[in-house]
């Protein structure tokens, strides 16, 4: 493709993901810099550092000052994951959505809410069609999110508040099957030890950590997601 006309750092930035998926720029490949560049795509030489750090911070490209911009060997491709709302989960599927408070007190947070020496603690079910969809076990730290303290939960969910209200940086997830408790297994309709579905979670707004959950699914289900190249999110 010619350089000419190409001028916003979006058009510059699909033209070198192009270069590299054709391998005119192979892995490793160190390629042209920002000023030969920019004179190429009749651009500015701001735009065209957009565009490369964009590639860099999605895992395509490496750059090292003084040794400049090149191809990555082995590209690692970052992707952001959304927070989904529950309720939302479970319509786009076609289901009846249902939920119910368990509980909501002060409590003595895990660890890993980060030395609090106490926070709010919210237990609630997720239905789908009337049947158990997800166990929600929260913790809220209250000094990043005062305003929790002021909401019931009974109506709407703390996740589906959380998502809505409160600002978050970055966050961290674990997957893992696990063998249902006894609490679990009476909230799921589920056999003692069933395997079931776990998604640890938890989220900070800078350095301050805003809430961390754990979620168990009912036994049969199925995450499903989409993976791509480049800077995609999902």
């Amino acid at each position: 493709m010619s350089g000419a006309g190409i001028r916003s750092w979006q058009a510059i930035q699909t033209e070198v993901m192009r270069r590299i998926h054709a391998r005119e720029w192979p892995p490793g490949h160190t390629i042209p810099n920002e000023v030969d560049l920019a004179r190429e795509f009749g651009c500015a030489r701001a735009t065209v550092n957009r565009a490369l750090q964009s590639l860099a911070d999605a895992g395509l490209l490496e750059r090292r000052r003084k040794a400049g911009t090149r191809v990555a060997l082995h590209p690692v491709g970052k992707a952001t994951v959304d927070i989904p709302v529950i309720r939302q989960e479970i319509e786009e599927r076609g289901l009846r959505y249902g939920y119910q408070l368990i509980a909501r007190n002060i409590d003595i947070p895990p660890p890993r809410l980060g030395g609090k020496n106490a926070a709010l603690h919210v237990t609630a079910l997720h239905t789908a069609d009337g049947a158990p969809y997800v166990f929600e076990d929260r913790w809220i730290n209250t000094d990043t999110v005062p305003g929790a303290l002021d909401q019931p939960f009974d109506r709407i969910s703390a996740n589906e508040w959380l998502v809505t209200t409160a600002p978050y940086t970055h966050g961290d997830i674990g997957f893992s099957a696990q063998p249902a408790n006894a609490t679990q297994s009476a909230l799921l309709d589920a056999r003692a030890n069933a395997p079931v579905f776990v998604i640890d979670r938890t989220t900070w707004d800078g350095e301050d950590t805003v809430t961390t959950v754990t979620l168990t699914y009912a036994p049969g289900y199925r995450i499903h997601t989409i993976i791509g190249t480049g800077p995609v999110a999902f």
